[in-house]
């Protein structure tokens, strides 16, 4: 939406709803203020906007103030109508088309300017769905994912709005409780409701109107992951959000509430001096970070990725490994080489076998921490693994950095090492000659076809997000 335009439109709108409203025709106010009649219709078709020191001058003539005149609302819903018509005319998705710009005159009649105003609705959702292809999500995680690594995955200005938060309802040290969540939501003007009929596609869902969050009831417990939940989703509004305009926008405040929640769970002074402390120790540990704070051990991985280079100059990766190697989320900024596809993501792509995200899962005992030396192409690197299921399936969490500086965590004294020539397909991609050898020609294994590979991508208002489920459900509880 372009500002500019948009407060002209609405000045233009609320001169002629006065002039209209007050039985003055563009003669009879021009002939008040001395000002010709068409530049007069200019003003109010926003095509010109009058000079500040003219406020006054038109606000006496229609006898109003001149805060009527600058109010931020449309006079009437005509108006309201007109403006949108302008904004979306003015869009880039409308100047793709060629088409000339329709003016909404008083000739245009109330169906007709509702019905161009409809289409334009439908053409910009359409072309937001268009937008989330796979291939634009997997550039826009690529992109996101440079821009992180150039500012060492820490964003300051969300830090210090967290602080505030966090400050505000007495916070002071230890893992963020339940009771004080919610207070931060009573602070908005919000209440949590626990609720067994929230939209599948939902993981939350907040009623602006009537001062209510909606979370799923297993998380009543008042664990990381009620305290998560309700924290993301009351940072859409603290970090003003408004419904994402692409692909892109989606992604972008997706990163924001999750980075939010975490500067609140594991707030930035407390979280450096835990980490500090162990640093000096050499005793730094995932499982001690995450157990400190009452978050996940992916949680706390992730937050170490944020603090550790910028408060301790030291460059780290990090890795969410699907059971079958593939790559759910990851970053660096150490120099690990990351498996990535012809447009640089990585997301879907597969680790190498050798790998400690990978070694982590052949162990009988998981219940600790895997420790391990990889030898690459790019360097020596140290990690600690930790696995875990889901419903959908195993994964594990690696936490990671250059060798010189695996000196400073609890577990440095491993032996287990292990080489990744990887990228090198005779490195993990290419069975031994043995063994093709002997198989080649007489295997014909029934490939599992991963349901994403037919999923569409997530599409609508807000990605992957039924719209119609949540105005159900907004509906059903807005009486209760």
């Amino acid at each position: 939406m372009d500002d500019d335009l948009d407060r002209a439109g609405l000045l233009g709108a609320r001169i002629r709803h006065y002039r209209t409203t007050a039985g003055l025709t563009l003669d009879a106010l021009g002939a008040v203020l001395g000002m010709s009649a068409s530049r007069l219709s200019l003003i109010e078709n926003a095509r010109r906007e009058p000079r500040v020191s003219e406020l006054q001058a038109f606000a006496d003539a229609l006898g109003v103030g001149v805060t009527d005149l600058l109010r931020d609302e449309p006079p009437n819903d005509r108006a309201a109508l007109e403006l949108e018509l302008r904004r979306a005319q003015a869009a880039p998705v409308y100047a793709t088309t060629g088409l000339p710009t329709v003016r909404p005159g008083r000739s245009l009649g109330d169906d007709a300017l509702r019905a161009l105003v409809g289409l334009h609705r439908e053409l910009e959702r359409r072309a937001s769905e268009a937008i989330a292809t796979p291939e634009a999500a997997r550039r826009g995680n690529t992109e996101q994912r440079a821009r992180m690594r150039e500012r060492d995955n820490h964003i300051a200005e969300i830090e210090a709005i967290a602080e505030e938060c966090v400050r505000s309802v007495g916070h002071t040290s230890g893992a963020l409780t339940h009771r004080e969540v919610s207070r931060m939501a009573e602070s908005m003007g919000f209440d949590l409701f626990f609720v067994d009929d929230l939209p599948r596609s939902a993981r939350s869902v907040t009623d602006i109107a009537n001062g209510r969050i909606y979370l799923p009831p297993s998380s009543i417990p008042g664990g990381h992951g009620l305290r998560s939940m309700a924290l993301q989703a009351m940072a859409h509004r603290i970090l003003g959000h408004r419904p994402p305009h692409s692909y892109a926008d989606f992604l972008q405040q997706r990163l924001e509430i999750n980075y939010f929640a975490a500067c609140c769970l594991m707030p930035e002074a407390q979280a450096v001096a835990f980490l500090g402390q162990a640093k000096r120790a050499k005793d730094l540990a995932v499982e001690d970070f995450r157990d400190a704070f009452g978050v996940t051990h992916e949680a706390a991985a992730l937050r170490m990725t944020n603090l550790m280079t910028r408060h301790f100059d030291m460059r780290v990766h990090f890795l969410r490994v699907g059971d079958d190697g593939a790559v759910y989320k990851a970053y660096e900024n150490d120099g690990l080489a990351l498996p990535v596809d012809v447009t640089g993501a990585v997301e879907g792509q597969v680790v190498c076998r050798r790998w400690g995200a990978r070694r982590a899962g052949d162990r009988a005992n998981r219940t600790t921490e895997f420790h391990q030396y990889t030898d690459t192409p790019t360097g020596t690197f140290w990690c600690s693994t930790q696995t875990g299921s889901t419903p959908e399936g195993g994964f594990s969490i690696t936490f990671g950095v250059p060798f010189d500086d695996a000196k400073w965590f609890r577990g440095r004294e491993t032996t287990h090492r292990e080489t990744s020539r990887c990228p090198d397909e005779q490195c993990c991609r290419r069975p031994s000659r043995a063994l093709e050898d002997r198989w080649a020609g007489s295997a014909w294994p029934s490939a599992r076809l991963h349901a994403q590979i037919l999923a569409p991508l997530p599409s609508g208002r807000f990605p992957g997000v039924d719209d119609g489920e949540v105005y159900a459900f907004l509906d059903r509880h807005a009486a209760s």
